[in-house]
């Protein structure tokens, strides 16, 4: 571990001082505008090469077996590193540490947007998941230190959570539109729309932000290389099971086989991977200053909210991916069609988050949240239904996806604002941080297995329809589009796993919500 004590810091950012908080509830607005711009940003550079990934492909002539790590590669860095995020806002100044991660986000796209080769776009993509990490968990702290408790942090943290959910749709109806200029270079328009948004983000920023303390403490280094580490390695190994064998491809089996869960190296990257997890933890328990403490998780409510919160974007992550796809490869959708496809997600992810935040005085998170799981296992069901050959966007697809984000929305609003409660104000970051780690890394995981099960069946499939009629050209589309069924479906018992968590597990009321400590009387945990 590093040692950080304030006599670290330069001569003019020693001081312990808060900033006085916006002046004027129009203050407040321009502040929260900023915070929103900056996730935004974040959030929707998840999916917004979604839809661009089989032209990045052709222009960089990237395997068909790698095209994926342009997303998951992206989650991986952003999930594993929110917890360092997090920590460097509470000792240098959360205002500090969202400026430079807005800034690094910035040049991060720039770089991919110019990206030559494999190599050099993958790499900035996990540099922009550096810069995510850095400004993504500060922004939420911001937001916990700017608001007061009550009705006016509830409506921010609505506003706040609106931003995470419609950030994905938006994602992939702007990287459409924008591929859809000219397929042969829009894809980098993606990437460098980024550019002026951050830096804007960092101009404004020590003008709107309130700054914060800055606590000594110490850094937790090895505790940041065994934990995204062990990430980078479980998913890669789940990754691997899933890629064909090009050992394997022959003229009697074309499309070859997958390493299939018996790989040994598929099967010792997942080994390592949970190795380096349980030695995170346990290294997390015995020292001073943890990146995680794992003390936060002695709430059980806010326990509850964490694994919520990692199992429930896992399946929203899969949708928006194997949706996409199945839009384009096999209902013939153009890339722009393709994203407005998603549009109604926006308008009732909005509608849902907003009713959330006004429900959140009357009624318990368990209610509200346990509802939207419900109802986002319920989409996702009626996803997997979804027959090739007979698919129509209005019956099959449009209700479920206003259903899926209505869920979201009565979700994400409750269950953030159950996280973050009770934390103290020195490790705000710490909780946000927790909370935007399992967001993304369980979308990376969730969407790694879900991939792979899709694999598998589509490989399935394949072989069953290759010796029906092995001239058919719709074999390949019809395989793909049973594999993504039956990932939906796998996806919707994942959700209301989350959903029978909530039910039975948390137990916060939405009294204490309300205030920033315990009422006297009231357990927590």
């Amino acid at each position: 571990m590093t040692d950080i004590t304030s006599s670290d810091l330069p001569d003019d950012t020693t001081s312990s001082h808060v900033a006085d908080p916006p002046s004027s509830p129009g203050h407040y607005g321009w502040a929260l505008v900023l915070i929103c711009m900056a996730q935004l940003m974040v959030v929707l550079d998840s999916t917004i090469a979604n839809i661009a990934l089989p032209y990045i492909g052709t222009d960089l002539k990237i395997d068909a077996s790698n095209l994926s790590w342009v997303v998951t590669g992206y989650a991986l860095a952003f999930g594993g590193l929110l917890l360092l995020g997090g920590r460097l806002g509470d000792l240098f100044g959360r205002r500090r540490i969202f400026m430079i991660g807005v800034a690094l986000f910035a040049v991060a796209s720039a770089l991919g947007g110019i990206a030559q080769n494999e190599a050099m776009l993958l790499g900035s993509r996990g540099l922009q998941g550096l810069g995510a990490a850095l400004a993504s968990p500060t922004a939420l702290a911001l937001i916990t230190t700017t608001f007061p408790a009550g009705p006016a942090r509830n409506r921010a943290f609505s506003v706040f959570a609106m931003m995470s959910g419609i950030g994905a749709a938006i994602g992939l109806i702007l990287g459409g539109w924008l591929t859809d200029l000219d397929p042969s270079w829009g894809w980098r328009l993606t990437f460098l729309i980024n550019v002026p948004i951050g830096l804007v983000a960092a101009f404004l920023a020590p003008r709107l932000l309130p700054d914060t303390d800055h606590h000594a403490g110490a850094l937790d280094l090895p505790g940041a290389i065994l934990g995204t580490g062990g990430l980078l390695a479980l998913v890669y190994g789940i990754t691997r099971t899933s890629n064909v064998d090009p050992d394997t491809i022959s003229q009697v089996n074309p499309q070859g086989s997958t390493y299939g869960w018996g790989d040994p190296v598929a099967l010792t990257a997942m080994i390592v991977g949970v190795v380096a997890l349980i030695a995170f933890v346990l290294a997390e328990s015995r020292i001073k200053s943890p990146l995680m403490p794992l003390s936060i998780f002695a709430s059980r409510a806010r326990a509850v909210a964490f694994v919520s919160m990692m199992i429930t974007p896992a399946a929203m992550f899969a949708m928006f991916f194997f949706l996409s796809l199945y839009i384009q490869n096999v209902m013939g959708y153009s890339p722009l069609k393709a994203g407005f496809a998603f549009l109604p997600f926006c308008f009732g992810m909005v509608f849902g988050a907003t009713l959330s935040s006004k429900l959140m005085t009357k009624f318990d998170p368990r209610f509200l949240a346990g509802t939207g799981t419900l109802l986002a296992g319920f989409a996702l069901f009626m996803f997997s239904r979804i027959e090739f050959g007979s698919e129509n966007y209005w019956t099959d697809i449009a209700p479920f996806i206003v259903v899926m984000s209505l869920g979201m929305g009565l979700t994400f609003v409750p269950m953030t604002l159950v996280a973050v409660h009770g934390v103290r104000t020195q490790d705000a970051g710490i909780g946000s941080g927790v909370l935007n780690t399992m967001q993304q890394v369980g979308g990376a995981l969730g969407l790694a297995t879900l991939s792979a099960v899709a694999s598998h069946y589509t490989t399935q499939k394949l072989g069953d329809l290759a010796a029906a009629n092995p001239t058919n050209p719709l074999n390949g589309l019809e395989a793909f589009a049973d594999g993504a069924t039956h990932a939906f479906l796998v996806g919707a018992f994942m959700i209301w796993a989350a959903s029978l968590i909530v039910w039975l597990l948390l137990n916060v009321k939405h009294e204490e919500i309300a205030t920033d400590g315990v009422p006297e009387g009231v357990h927590v945990g």
